[in-house]
């Protein structure tokens, strides 16, 4: 599918991505005045969608975009745009800019129509619970040093590229963040998990992390399974590397087990057996959030 010619979301209407006109003016280009999602979806059904779209909503409550839009609405525009770009796997990218104003001033303007755009785009096939297969992820930790409300899924993400960025430079897949504590944040584009004794952490949410929606729908997922004991609670980084697993948790990863931080092995270097019960359970049950 060339992504050029797929079928978007924009003012309203359905059109080609080339014929797709956003002005210079708009606040989003000029300021990352936003907010934004990702939905993925697999032969044409949407994992956490209901979760995604109040996550977005506290998203411009938090920031003061007004906007008349329900789930209903933005379910239809999914649906429509995963049945124009031939269903499969697809990711969805919802987004909301404040809109364009007639000058650049950066106090809110008023009286201005938000711009809403949306797009699809092929991701990989959806992970399975199995050791051999699943891809294994390098990563390296730093010093978090984006701004102080991570809560908000802004398209102002400059911070988090240039963490991902020092991740890449590092020859690793994502770069795990930590606080002026040394206490685990999250990652660049993810939330972390640490596996300890079978015993599964994960930060406590607050400003200094995404409310991420596998990381809630995993949570979840384990506690009604009963099988493991789930804390969410302050982690420090020398918890971190003794780790028996660490995962990343992203809608497009679901639950990625890391190997190596910061040049040492995680655990045994192996994928883990708790990775592997947990991807099991949410694969069997993410279709229902």
């Amino acid at each position: 599918m060339a992504d050029y010619n797929n079928i978007v979301f924009l003012h309203g209407q359905f059109m080609p991505m080339s014929e797709a006109k956003i002005s210079p003016m708009d606040r989003g280009f000029l300021f990352g005045d936003g907010i934004y999602e990702v939905v993925p979806s697999y032969d044409a059904k949407l994992v956490g969608f209901g979760l995604h779209i109040e996550r977005m909503q506290n998203g411009l409550d938090a920031i003061g975009i007004k906007l008349n839009m329900g789930v209903d609405d933005w379910r239809n525009i999914a649906q429509n745009l995963i049945e124009k770009n031939g269903k499969g796997n697809l990711g969805l990218y919802l987004h909301v800019s404040r809109g364009a104003d007639v000058k650049r001033f950066h106090a809110f303007p008023e009286n201005i129509q938000p711009t809403v755009f949306a797009y699809a785009f092929t991701i990989p096939a959806p992970p399975i619970a199995d050791k051999l297969k699943v891809k294994q992820y390098s990563v390296t930790s730093t010093e978090d040093l984006r701004w102080k409300r991570c809560q908000i899924k802004s398209t102002s993400l400059l911070g988090n590229v240039m963490h991902f960025q020092q991740g890449r430079e590092a020859g690793v897949d994502e770069t795990i963040l930590y606080n002026q504590r040394d206490e685990l944040t999250e990652a660049s584009a993810c939330n972390v998990f640490v596996v300890k004794n079978d015993v599964i952490m994960t930060p406590p949410l607050d400003n200094q992390l995404l409310p991420g929606i596998t990381r809630n729908m995993v949570l979840d997922i384990l506690r009604k399974d009963g099988t493991l004991h789930i804390q969410e609670r302050p982690i420090s980084m020398t918890e971190v590397h003794a780790a028996d697993e660490l995962w990343l948790t992203s809608s497009s990863k679901e639950i990625a087990p890391v190997v190596e931080l910061d040049g040492q092995p995680v655990g045994n270097g192996r994928v883990g057996d708790i990775w592997q019960l947990a991807q099991t359970l949410y694969s069997a049950n993410k279709h229902n959030y």
